[in-house]
């Protein structure tokens, strides 16, 4: 059970098994485990991370005896072969009668397989960078080697995205270069502290450096693996702060379908009330409080389709999950205001890509 393949079948369960039970037992496990190793869930995932048998330098080279084609990666974690010229192929032909049947056809079958196994890797690890940035997760200078500069496979990904590097707290913006090296704002090599806490930058600590940054990836032709530069940088006012109100989404109108997948960005859907009708959506806030969407007219349980569009008659800060409130309750109501920066860009742009509005 304490093998790496062992966990990692565990952590797929975890993440990805949808019967209920059974991923919540496997969560459990996760949870143990990770304690008994002193770590996080999410450093125990670090650590689980497959190689898939690439090199040192992250190459895998495919030999047909009589030629050989190397393994790249795009910004979603794909692999593609290219050739010895080093032009990009689309597929990775099938031995021909020239090639050695041996090499060719285990290096085919390796591919193929790779394939089919870093779909859901790819996946997950997209995922879990970006959690990591809206989390404002660290890791130290020594772990950020380990787990992304030289890690074989996520270092594809990492030299795709903006890092920042956070000492006495002050954020310097880097990038790491194919070298492995970093480089800054101006594209100069840059040695980092030993002491720097590490992130997966979001463009609130970019600060003005969001435009360099993405002039130079478009110059070296850098696509990301998820939106990053182009997150919307909003915060809320002094006025929402004060009444906890965000009545600039309120009276919008939206397909239910839009409502539903915000559940894929960390909201979730309210328990059914009378007439099994869920009245709305909430976000749970890291330091405590919530961020609730009262609907009108509610989503109905097994009837989705029966109000295919919804009115955000509501949208606030709160201190308990609720949806609605008395005149009275309302006046005693407590909301929520220490909201960091991170947090409150990440609500308020899935608010505003919701309903159109900023």
């Amino acid at each position: 059970l304490g093998s790496e393949e062992a966990l990692r079948a565990i952590q797929v369960i975890a993440d990805r098994v949808k019967f209920k039970a059974l991923k919540e037992e496997a969560g459990r496990q996760i949870e143990r485990i990770a304690a008994d190793l002193g770590l996080s869930r999410e450093q125990l995932a670090d650590r689980l991370v497959p190689d898939f048998g690439l090199g040192e330098d992250a190459a895998l080279v495919l030999d047909y005896g009589t030629r050989k084609f190397t393994v790249a990666f795009d910004e979603a974690l794909k692999p593609f072969v290219t050739d010895e010229d080093g032009k990009p192929r689309k597929v990775l032909p099938k031995p021909g009668a020239k090639d050695d049947p041996d090499l060719a056809t285990a290096a085919y079958q390796r591919f193929t397989a790779l394939k089919k196994e870093l779909r859901a890797v790819a996946t997950d690890q997209i995922a879990r960078l970006e959690a990591a940035m809206t989390a404002t997760r660290s890791w130290s200078l020594e772990e950020f080697r380990r787990f992304f500069v030289d890690h074989a496979l996520t270092r594809h990904l990492a030299r795709r995205l903006v890092w920042t590097a956070e000492t006495g707290g002050v954020f310097t913006g880097f990038r790491i270069a194919e070298d492995g090296s970093f480089s800054d704002a101006e594209d100069e090599t840059i040695e980092l502290p030993a002491d720097a806490a590490i992130r997966v930058a979001h463009p609130v600590h970019l600060g003005d450096q969001v435009a360099a940054w993405a002039e130079i990836l478009a110059d070296y032709e850098i696509l990301q693996p998820f939106d990053q530069l182009d997150r919307p940088v909003l915060a809320f006012t002094d006025e929402e702060l004060e009444t906890g109100r965000l009545t600039r989404f309120e009276g919008a109108k939206v397909e239910v379908g839009r409502l539903l997948g915000m559940t894929k960005r960390g909201w979730w859907r309210a328990s059914p009330e009378d007439g099994g009708v869920e009245p709305g959506l909430a976000y749970k806030l890291p330091n405590g409080g919530f961020v609730t969407i009262e609907l009108d007219h509610g989503i109905y349980v097994g009837a989705i389709g029966e109000t295919p569009e919804q009115t955000l008659r509501g949208v606030h800060l709160t201190d308990t999950e609720q949806y609605w409130w008395s005149d009275e309750q309302y006046a005693k109501r407590k909301h929520p205001t220490n909201i960091d920066a991170v947090t409150a860009a990440e609500v308020l742009g899935s608010l505003a890509r919701l309903t159109g509005r900023s």
